[in-house]
């Protein structure tokens, strides 16, 4: 039987009951809002899979997810005592090639490595008690960060404020809460009446399938628009605040998130109403300097060509498809942090608030 949806959403989780050593259990997102499946991932490749394919995604969450596909790869090899942290290594190698861009998903990788690397020497059995441990605690920190995310910046949502958002930046996308809508969370949990406009993000809709669903499904009053009528909401003054997730966030503060989000940002310069970005500072690399360092995924034709099978181009037409984009410092109002909010977003700032990262 699969594993029930939890309640607060959780869109990955590890369920210790499914035979014989347990499971990554996860939401597919690619189906939602129509269906709510749970996947149970045993295999390296199916964990491998998901997060390729986008069952589960969110930088947050592809992150949780890598961890306790550590483990999944562990117990699906076979190997001894001797031969474990060989194991260990292949498996993180292959983890680490099915995303470029949530620097969330090497951070936890990284993490798990370095657990590992304190384990040489142990038995299979102790060393995967451990990294078990360790898998939990980071699907455990990152929700306490997305609680701190939105204490952080619920201040900035006000009774009668609208509020634009683009993609999915909420429990879906984290191992629960949400960043950009753990603000929204924290506020309607304060009592504040606000509206929020939900752009559909094309190509894949990740915000009229799942961040509209989110937000009806926890009743706050959410709005869908299509991407191009972001402009004409802002100019009509229905919207007075800006916020996103994000996936990779560079020593300036150039922000890397899903693509039309530069664009939101540059409009809403334009007409003077405050862009913010909510992420934990695990989505930090301070490893490079600004935002042209960060690579950036480049995805299939068919995602442009086609909506879930339906023909919408001529067949063969070239595609250009990168998921994501970068919004320049400078356009961001706000950081909103587990760390506090960083304002103005500035590389002194950003190391006062942040410190050093350390795996």
């Amino acid at each position: 039987m699969p594993s029930p949806v939890q309640n607060p959403l959780r869109p990955v989780w590890w369920d210790a009951s499914i035979a014989p050593h347990g499971a990554l259990c996860l939401i597919d997102q690619t189906l939602l809002p129509t269906e709510t499946v749970v996947l149970t991932c045993r295999t390296l490749e199916s964990v491998w899979r998901a997060i390729k394919t986008l069952q589960v995604r969110g930088a947050p969450a592809i992150g949780v997810a890598a961890a306790y596909g550590v483990i999944v790869g562990l117990d699906e090899a076979s190997h001894d005592d001797r031969s474990w942290p060989d194991t260990l290594k292949k498996v993180c190698d292959h983890l680490a090639t099915s995303r470029p861009t949530a620097v969330n998903l090497f951070w936890a990788i990284d993490r798990m490595r370095k657990s590992a690397a304190g384990l040489r020497g142990q038995s299979w059995m102790t060393a995967r008690t451990a990294l078990l441990q360790e898998a939990h605690a980071i699907r455990d920190e990152d929700a306490a960060m997305c609680r701190a995310i939105g204490q952080a910046g619920q201040h900035l949502v006000k009774s009668g404020t609208g509020v634009l958002t683009h993609c999915n930046a909420g429990a879906l996308a984290t191992s629960e809460y949400g960043t950009a809508l753990a603000v929204m969370y924290t506020a309607h949990e304060a009592g504040r009446l606000f509206k929020v406009f939900v752009d559909e993000t094309r190509p894949l809709l990740q915000g009229s399938r799942l961040t509209a669903w989110e937000l009806q499904r926890a009743g706050i009053d959410a709005t869908l628009i299509c991407d191009n009528m972001a402009a004409v909401v802002m100019r009509e003054g229905r919207v007075q605040l800006v916020i996103t997730g994000a996936d990779r966030i560079a020593a300036n503060g150039d922000t890397a998130n899903k693509i039309g989000t530069y664009g939101v940002a540059v409009l809403a310069r334009a007409h003077g109403i405050p862009f913010y970005v909510a992420a934990p500072h695990t989505t930090f690399d301070l490893s490079i300097p600004d935002g042209k360092a960060i690579p950036i995924e480049l995805r299939g034709a068919d995602e442009l060509r086609s909506v879930r099978g339906q023909s919408t181009a001529p067949a063969g037409i070239p595609v250009y498809n990168p998921a994501f984009d970068v919004t320049p410092a400078q356009y961001i109002a706000g950081l909103i942090t587990d760390k506090g909010l960083i304002t103005p977003v500035t590389p002194e700032n950003i190391r006062r608030t942040i410190g050093p990262l350390a795996v």
